[in-house]
């Protein structure tokens, strides 16, 4: 993909995932969880020039910054959003105030750092930041899975074929 498709890719996602970070939306715990991070992983790491070849060992410092940079937003994502769960036993999810502050800040890191590669003559291509933004997500997602089956409340067991539905407390009659 061109430099341009990047960016433009990873721009749309950044505007989704914080406009609908602010939306109460629904937790889902089945095993696709982390399907769309995969993608983006897979995306970014099948682009040539993900480390510098003039410069490696300060591209290679500055992607390892950014998937740290990327890690630490997800979890600080996660652990800054509200959950509840509702009566049919679904658990939801809303970003607060301290989830945009989160963001700010791990923006703000970005910006940083690629200021720092420039600075520092680095080719940095877009390929860094999907990839941080993948790890953001499987993070995210993963500490919320966890959360969320933390807040399910344990089912009762079903009674056994033939047992009775509710047991009485007073005494039965004969």
């Amino acid at each position: 993909m061109s430099g341009l498709v990047d960016a433009l890719l990873i721009v749309v996602a950044v505007v989704v995932v914080i406009a609908r970070q602010f939306r109460a939306s629904r937790i889902e715990t089945g095993r696709r969880w982390w399907l769309l991070p995969a993608v983006l992983a897979v995306v970014a790491l099948r682009e040539p020039g993900l480390v510098d070849a003039h410069h490696r060992t300060a591209s290679v410092a500055l992607l390892t910054a950014e998937l740290l940079t990327g890690l630490a937003i997800g979890a600080g994502w996660a652990w800054t959003s509200r959950i509840w769960t509702e009566p049919d036993g679904a658990v939801w999810s809303r970003s607060t105030k301290a989830s945009g502050a989160v963001w700010a800040l791990g923006i703000g890191l970005r910006v940083g750092l690629f200021a720092l590669g420039a600075a520092l003559g680095v080719h940095q291509d877009s390929s860094a930041l999907l990839l941080a933004l993948a790890a953001t997500l499987l993070v995210r997602s993963g500490i919320l899975v966890r959360r969320a089956h933390s807040l399910r409340p344990a089912a009762a067991p079903a009674p056994a074929y033939g047992e009775p539905m509710f047991r009485s407390t007073g005494k039965e009659r004969v």
